[in-house]
This record gives structure tokens, C-alpha cells and sequence, in this order.
């Protein structure tokens, strides 16, 4: 579980300097039993209206393509926008 989380670590170290640029950042909360990685959104993410696009087309992009045995990755904190 310590190389699996290093893996997705490194994979959020590759997205992180764009999540900052606008303010934002995220961070690993746990990965379950199933491998469903579980991130929180922090700073400008946590209200942005792109939230939704930003987590599926960057973030679980960026880690499904580094750590291909993740099943799913959700943010804890997110509430889809309407």
C-alpha cells in the first residue's frame, strides 16, 4: 500500500502546479479496500465551478494513466454544481 500511495502521490505531483495557479490544491484522504482513491478539494477548488471538469479530466485522468489498478477516484468534499 506504501508503493500504491507514493504512485498516486507522484501522479498528483504532476497536476498540482495548475490546481495552484488558480489557488487550489488537493490532497489524498485514503484508498480503499477496492482501490477508489479518495481526494479532498482545497482552496479555490472547493467552490470552483469547474470543480467537476477539473477532478474527472485532470486530476482522475492524471492518475488513472500513473496507476492504471485504481477503479475510481472521488473528491470527499465536492457537490456538483446545478
Amino acid at each position: 500500500m506504501v508503493e500504491l500511495t507514493k504512485r498516486i502521490e507522484d501522479a498528483l505531483e504532476q497536476i498540482r502546479p495548475y490546481l495552484m495557479a488558480d489557488g487550489g490544491n488537493v490532497s489524498l484522504v485514503e484508498i480503499t479496500p477496492e482501490n477508489v482513491v479518495r481526494l479532498e478539494l482545497l482552496g479555490a477548488c472547493k467552490s470552483c465551478s469547474m470543480s467537476m471538469m477539473t477532478m474527472k479530466a485532470g486530476i482522475e485522468e492524471t492518475i488513472r494513466r500513473s496507476v492504471p489498478e485504481i477503479t475510481a477516484v472521488e473528491a470527499v468534499n465536492l457537490t456538483a454544481m446545478v
